[in-house]
């Protein structure tokens, strides 16, 4: 890292990846500190800066960095306190003219890293430990590497539980050409095993995506597995409730299931004056409502979380709240983004892309917005923070 950089980043004094120290009297506090930049929690993924030499101010104390300094900062990285190993380099620099000791911590490949077994991370300017919401966070970008969570297999669940109808007479046709189809000569559950839907063990065991897509309860086992719709009266929750309704089971099923109280529910204005053909103007598009929930169910999580996906539909707006925060390369910054897409479920994805659902990845936001603005709603407002993606439509008025 090139010394303007440092600098740069010493005089931040509001910025998460930079921690600054006089000294190393409290060597748990430096530890604390590299842990929390391994976390990378913010997900950044560029490196966190420890500055041994300066106040709080980022100005230099002059004290001088000695050989020992630099060794004993090193040592911090193997001495088995901090767990895995993080990377990180220890430099002697003179910056401002002044030597200090900088130490350059780069995101973990496996978190979350953990000081004396327990996960530290920046919270702005400041270092925390992690809460159970946030440590669940940094597991799912160890996953991100390694195999996706939706195709983990679930050892508790019978085969049995599979619609194997609903595969044969559904899914299979569609995520298979028929050419392939009629050479084939496997098994029912050899086919299910090729399209991820189960583990081929031993035992044969269903995936998180088989229970999704074929699973005759999957909310049995993934307790979140469902959708929740809630009609109210007025602007508040606390409202009266028109309509309320769970709707579970298969994917296939469920979503047919949901694209149909959609329909029933969006309400139409007909013009016959401003022309002299009669035209209609829905509340709300359904396009719109449509990329917005599926969107919710492709990238929710199913870990951790009791929690379904939440549709609230107010009189002036609907909310639909999905369980689990931006994933991968998404970022609270860049949510939303052309080409900007990432994914927590592929293997979802693609057993939607399969069903119809998902015609083109990481364009479902993009058509949302481009069907509101056609039908003359505001633009979809999103929240984004460490907990749920809630996603926010306002009526046409």
């Amino acid at each position: 890292m090139k010394d303007e950089e440092l600098i740069k980043l010493l005089d931040d004094i509001e910025s998460d990846r930079v921690e600054r120290k006089e000294s190393i009297v409290d060597g748990n506090k430096i530890r604390q500190a590299i842990c929390a930049f391994a976390n990378d929690l913010p997900g950044h993924n560029r490196s966190g800066i420890l500055f041994i030499g300066v106040d709080d101010a980022g100005i230099p104390t002059g004290r001088p960095v000695t050989d020992r300094l630099l060794q004993q900062l090193a040592s911090m990285r193997a001495d088995g306190n901090i767990l895995p190993f993080p990377s990180m380099t220890v430099e002697k620099k003179i910056l401002k003219g002044h030597e200090m000791a900088v130490v350059i911590v780069q995101p973990a490949d496996a978190p979350p890293v953990r000081f004396k077994g327990t996960a530290w991370v920046r919270v702005g300017p400041r270092r925390a430990i992690a809460s159970p919401q946030e440590e669940r966070i940094l597991a799912e970008r160890r996953r991100y590497r390694d195999a996706p969570a939706d195709i983990q297999p679930l050892r508790d669940v019978d085969i049995k539980e599979l619609d194997r109808a609903l595969f044969r007479e559904t899914y299979l046709p569609a995520a298979v050409s028929a050419e392939v189809l009629a050479g084939n000569s496997r098994t029912l559950e050899d086919q299910m095993a090729s399209l991820r839907l189960v583990d081929p063990g031993p035992p044969l065991v269903p995936t998180v995506l088989g229970l999704l897509v074929l699973g005759k309860k999957p909310s049995d086992h993934l307790p979140g597995a469902y959708v929740s719709f809630l009609r109210l009266v007025g602007e508040k929750l606390g409202s009266d409730v028109i309509s309320s309704h769970d709707i579970h089971g298969p994917l296939p099923r469920m979503m047919s299931q949901i694209d149909e109280l959609l329909k029933i529910h969006i309400m139409e204005a007909v013009d016959i004056t401003s022309t002299d053909k009669e035209r209609r103007y829905p509340d709300y598009p359904l396009a719109a409502l449509q990329q917005i929930v599926r969107n919710a169910i492709m990238h929710r999580t199913y870990e951790a979380t009791n929690a379904p996906v939440r549709i609230y539909w107010y009189s002036n707006r609907i909310e639909v709240i999905s369980p689990g925060s931006p994933y991968g390369q998404v970022t609270k910054e860049n949510f939303g983004l052309p080409g900007i897409n990432d994914y927590r479920n592929p293997n979802l994805a693609e057993a939607m892309r399969h069903l119809g659902y998902a015609q083109h990845f990481g364009v479902g936001i993009q058509i949302a917005r481009e069907a509101l603005a056609r039908n003359g709603n505001p633009p979809p407002e999103f929240q984004l923070e460490l907990g749920p993606v809630m996603a926010i439509i306002k009526k046409n008025k």
